[in-house]
């Protein structure tokens, strides 16, 4: 897999140094995207963006991550269109009393469906130990299985610290 080219925040903002009396930038992203069920996935498709919920799962080490969706929606179609996509995962519900410690992570990159075969299966099963409730769901011949190839992610807290981190590429 090579890399996504794409605009970014500048080499200040691509260290994954360990903030003051916290967790490495990379240890806090896992943390958050492993405490929620559900992110954003936005598309794009002419001239305009679009935002789907979509229940997900990343790899160990970030790199990539999993969804899946009918054939016969809009999303697929944007998809089927274009493969750059971001996922847009936030801690909203824990803290909606308190805006200032919600985070979010932003995840760029291009989507893959998956055909099946081995990687089909190696994701469908991490997908599945997320949210088991799907198996019928992935099952389905009418139903599609991508994967993220993330390029960066951006982690944003108290609305304005903003930093990026870039996952190796996977092994």
């Amino acid at each position: 897999m090579s890399r996504i080219e794409e605009p970014a925040l500048g080499p200040e903002a691509s260290r994954a140094e360990q903030p003051e009396g916290g967790l490495p930038l990379p240890d806090r992203i896992r943390a958050l995207v492993e405490g929620e069920l559900y992110g954003v996935l936005c598309t794009q498709g002419s001239e305009q963006p679009y935002g789907s919920l979509v229940a997900f799962s990343f790899a160990p080490d970030l790199s990539a991550a999993a969804f899946a969706t009918p054939i016969t929606t809009r999303k697929f179609q944007l998809l089927s269109a274009c493969d750059r996509v971001s996922l847009v995962v936030d801690n909203r519900p824990q803290f909606g009393d308190d805006m200032t410690r919600i985070e979010a992570v932003t995840a760029t990159g291009r989507a893959v469906r998956l055909e099946p075969g081995a990687s089909f299966e190696r994701w469908a099963e991490r997908l599945l130990e997320r949210h088991p409730y799907l198996d019928a769901f992935l099952a389905a011949p009418s139903t599609a299985l991508f994967r993220i190839d993330v390029a960066r992610f951006f982690h944003v807290e108290r609305f304005q610290e903003v930093r990026q981190w870039i996952p190796a590429p996977p092994g």
